[in-house]
């Protein structure tokens, strides 16, 4: 099992900028995959960005050159700076992690409200 932490959270104007992190503990694979989704009440969990072990990303298209997903060298970490925030950006950031293990392996962080005013 892998327990996932995340911190960042807030409230910032439009405009602003955030950095969410997460922290993953427990049995970690080397060959991972870590990122960050985000929900709205109502809405399904949405995809926001991920970062494979070998440095491959993968973006939503609403990123648009505004949100940088990055992690550390031991691979237990992830972060992801936002900037350039806009009131459609509020939601519950979740934390994803997944690896395979003769099958796959998912787990996720409780989730950090972000909230942007106009």
């Amino acid at each position: 099992q892998v327990q996932l932490m995340e911190s960042g959270g807030g409230m910032v104007q439009a405009g602003g900028s955030l950095r969410l992190s997460c922290l993953a503990s427990g049995r970690i694979f080397s060959s991972n995959v870590m990122g960050w989704y985000r929900q709205v009440p109502g809405n399904e969990r949405e995809l926001v960005a991920i970062l494979n072990s070998g440095g491959s990303t993968k973006y939503a298209d609403f990123v648009k050159g505004r949100l940088t997903i990055s992690r550390d060298n031991a691979r237990t970490a992830v972060y992801l700076q936002m900037n350039g925030l806009r009131p459609e950006d509020t939601a519950v950031y979740y934390c994803y992690y997944y690896h395979y293990d003769g099958g796959p392996v998912t787990n996720w962080g409780q989730g950090t409200q972000v909230t942007i005013s106009s």
